[in-house]
C-alpha cells in the first residue's frame, strides 16, 4: 500500500471485491488451487513410513481412547458407541484440521506471498482442500466399521450426508477466511484458533448425547441455545445418516427422528454460512492487499 497526496493506495489488488469476477479469477487458477492440496498432503507425509495411513490412525486413536473411557469408566449408556463416535469424529476431524491448516495457510506461505501474483483465497482453499483428502480417508475407517459390524445404515436418512458435509464445507471456509486473514496481522490468532477448538469438541455431542442431556436438564429453550452451535447441527446430521440409520433403538437417542428436521437444521445454517462466507471474503479481500507488506 503506498500513498499518493494523503490517500491510501491499494499496489496489489483492486480496491473493490467483484464476486463475479474473482469467481473467474479463481477458477482460472485452479491449477495453482490443485498443486498447493497435492503439495500440502505429500509434504504432510514426506518421509514417514505409513503415508497417509496416518490420517486413517487419527479417528482409530480417537475411537479406542474414547471408547475405554466411555465404557469402562464414565458409562455413556449409547448403544453402540463405536458407529456413534465414528460418525461424528470423522467431519469434526475435517473441520478442525481444515481451520487449523486454513489459519496459519498465508503466513506459512509468506515466501509465495510475496513473490507471485495469484488470489490469496487460493492458500486456505488448499488447506481445506488437503482436510478434505484425508476426510476421505478417514471416512473408510468409519465404512469399514459400520461393515464389521453390521451396522444397518443403508436407508433414506444419507441423504443427509452429501447436504452436511456440503454445509461444513461453506461454513469452514466462511470461518477460514477470516482467521486466515487476521492471523497474518494478529499472529496470536493461531492459538486462539487451537484454544477454540478444544472448546468446541467439547459443546459439540461426539462423545456424549448433548442434546438430550440439555433438554432433560436445562429444558427446551436451553437446547434451543445448544443447537445454535453450528457444528452440532453438522454432527447431528451425520449422526442421524450413519449412526441412527434404520436402527429404532439409535433413533430414540437422537432428539428428532425425522430426516426433514435435519435437513431443514441445514438449510438454514447453509444459509448462514451463506451471508458469513460473503462477509469474512470481503474481509479478507481487503486485508489481502496487505498481505506481503505484513509478511
Amino acid at each position: 500500500m503506498s500513498v499518493d497526496g494523503g490517500v491510501l493506495v491499494r499496489t496489489s489488488e483492486p480496491p473493490r471485491l467483484r464476486l463475479g469476477q474473482r469467481l473467474r479469477e479463481l477458477f482460472r487458477h485452479r491449477e495453482v488451487l490443485v498443486n498447493l492440496i497435492r503439495k500440502e498432503t505429500k509434504v504432510k507425509y514426506k518421509s514417514s513410513v505409513l503415508g497417509v495411513a496416518w490420517s486413517m490412525l487419527n479417528p482409530v486413536l480417537y475411537l479406542v481412547v474414547f471408547y475405554v473411557v466411555f465404557t469402562f469408566f464414565l458409562r455413556s449408556g449409547i448403544d453402540n458407541f463405536v458407529v456413534y463416535l465414528l460418525a461424528g469424529i470423522v467431519p469434526w476431524a475435517l473441520f478442525a484440521t481444515g481451520l487449523q491448516g486454513a489459519t496459519g495457510s498465508v503466513v506459512a506461505n509468506g515466501p509465495l506471498v510475496t513473490k507471485v501474483a495469484f488470489p490469496r483465497e487460493i492458500l486456505p482453499l488448499s488447506a481445506i482442500g488437503a482436510a478434505l483428502v484425508n476426510f476421505g480417508y478417514q471416512s473408510l475407517v468409519l465404512l469399514a466399521a459400520l461393515l464389521v459390524f453390521t451396522y444397518p445404515f443403508l436407508g433414506p436418512a444419507l441423504v443427509l450426508v452429501p447436504l452436511a458435509l456440503a454445509v461444513l464445507l461453506l461454513f469452514l471456509t466462511a470461518v477460514s477466511l477470516a482467521t486466515s486473514a487476521f492471523n497474518v496481522r494478529y499472529r496470536d490468532t493461531h492459538h486462539l484458533v487451537d484454544l477454540a477448538l478444544l472448546a468446541w469438541f467439547w459443546v459439540t455431542p461426539i462423545v456424549y448425547q448433548g442434546a438430550q442431556l440439555v433438554a432433560k436438564n436445562l429444558g427446551p429453550r436451553a437446547l434451543q441455545l445448544y443447537l445454535l452451535n453450528p457444528m452440532a447441527n453438522v454432527v447431528l446430521a451425520f449422526q442421524r445418516a450413519l449412526y441412527g440409520g434404520t436402527s429404532t433403538d439409535a433413533l430414540a437417542e437422537l432428539p428428532d427422528p425425522g430426516i426433514a428436521w435435519y435437513a431443514g437444521r441445514l438449510a438454514a445454517l447453509g444459509a448462514v454460512s451463506l451471508l458469513l462466507l460473503y462477509v469474512t471474503w470481503r474481509a479478507f479481500y481487503r486485508m489481502s492487499g496487505d498481505f506481503a507488506e505484513e509478511l
